[in-house]
């Protein structure tokens, strides 16, 4: 039997070359999003494609969508959480709305879809959850707090989960890409804050200026990032974790020689409060 892909966020960005590698590799897939057309023009059309309308804030729309692919395919063996967005700016510029909506779209969304696929790997007792995160879901940067937020939070979620389903034959992993040449930093999925502070002015220009001078320029390319996901898939233990692309190997490490300097600048402190039995009122019996 051929393994079936389930990939949200098909119709534009990394999901299509996503779908169109598992094709390409001899895979069924399911490729969803919130406007089927836009997914069908973009992934294109064959016999082991089946395309469905997946909005991920919307439970019923995640249930329904992995009862048609079992329908159509009758297992779910890879599940991509790609779908999600970008609301940019500072926190205090970010309206409470706004935040809402990034932690919808890119944290709850992806844990709508998983909650309907389980189920389904679960009864087979195999199964491989991908979720993309971002080298944001490793370091916070400036002008990115919602979305840094969300991607930790992707990852802790994704972590934990990794405990809590090997036991079923269920693998994880998360995905760390660097800066992909996608429509993620254009007007199609980046949305700006909506107040306006002054404090922040100058460095909002500068900011805005600098992303805006990113679109089709950065290093990554899709087309690999979704081979090496197709390699992945196909190893008999999936990596827990992939840092794709060798900006966000650079950031990676970065992250980890930092943590080690916040760890061994404060050592001795850290290792000096454990509960002190023998101390006199030091104990409770």
């Amino acid at each position: 039997m051929k393994k079936v892909w389930f990939i949200t966020g098909a119709g534009r960005g990394m999901g299509v070359d996503f779908a169109k590698a598992a094709l390409a590799a001899g895979f069924a897939v399911v490729a969803t999003g919130r406007n089927t057309d836009a997914v069908t023009k973009a992934v294109g059309k064959s016999n082991d494609l089946l395309v469905v309308k997946l909005d991920v804030t919307r439970p019923a729309e995640a249930e329904a969508a992995a009862r048609t692919a079992v329908e159509r395919f009758g297992r779910i063996d890879v599940l991509v959480n790609n779908a999600g967005n970008f609301y940019a700016g500072y926190f205090e510029e970010l309206t409470p709305e706004q935040i809402e909506r990034q932690l919808a779209a890119n944290l709850i969304g992806p844990m709508n879809v998983t909650r309907a696929v389980l189920p389904v790997m679960r009864k087979q007792r195999s199964g491989h959850i991908i979720s993309i995160s971002s080298a944001a879901g490793l370091l916070g940067f400036e002008f990115c707090s919602a979305y840094a937020a969300a991607k930790f939070g992707l990852e802790g979620w994704m972590e934990s989960l990794q405990a809590e389903i090997a036991t079923f034959g269920i693998s994880t992993t998360i995905v760390n890409p660097g800066f992909i040449r996608t429509e993620l930093i254009s007007e199609k999925s980046m949305t700006p804050a909506e107040l306006s502070i002054e404090d922040y002015a100058a460095r909002r220009a500068q900011q805005a200026k600098w992303w805006a001078s990113q679109g089709g320029k950065q290093p990554g390319d899709p087309a690999k990032v979704a081979q090496a996901l197709i390699r992945i898939a196909s190893e008999k233990q999936p990596p827990r974790r992939f840092i794709a692309g060798a900006d966000a190997i650079g950031l990676a490490k970065h992250k980890v020689a930092d943590l080690q300097a916040q760890i061994e600048a404060y050592r001795e402190l850290s290792s000096s409060l454990a509960f002190d039995e023998h101390k006199p009122g030091g104990s409770a019996r």
